[in-house]
């Protein structure tokens, strides 16, 4: 069955917190405050965000995994919404300030999946940085 945009877009989230096999709590909270403070998500019912999280969570079980997932995602991504879909993962993989070699993985996997160019990837890892650093 095929995805929504909404749907897409949280599957990516999802596979990136889940790239290093460690769903944190961190990684959670940014995922539910992208979905209530992201214009993209204005009309998304946020009773459903679990029982999506958890339809992306099978489907990485399936068998054809993440690939499988991939290709749900672009096939329910607009050409309009892929740098957003990006942004919205690479948000999950820079909100606990440590990015692990899994999750650079995914972004990148994500990136050549929605043929995204080096500028606009830069762009967004450049601002997600700006926007979580701290004083200390």
């Amino acid at each position: 069955m095929p995805l929504t945009p909404h749907e897409a877009l949280i599957y990516l989230m999802v596979i990136t917190s889940a790239s290093d096999r460690d769903m944190t709590d961190v990684e959670l909270a940014r995922i539910g405050d992208v979905v209530r403070s992201w214009p993209v998500f204005v009309d998304f019912n946020q009773d459903r965000l679990v029982a999506v999280a958890q339809a992306c969570q099978k489907a990485l079980n399936a068998e054809d995994g993440l690939e499988g997932v991939l290709e749900l995602v672009e096939g329910a991504l607009p050409e309009r919404l892929r740098d957003t879909a990006y942004a919205a993962a690479f948000e999950v993989a820079a909100v606990d300030l440590e990015m692990r070699m899994e999750e650079v993985r995914v972004l990148q996997l994500i990136r050549l999946k929605l043929d995204l160019d080096t500028l606009t990837v830069a762009a967004i890892a450049r601002a997600a940085k700006a926007r979580l650093r701290t004083l200390t």
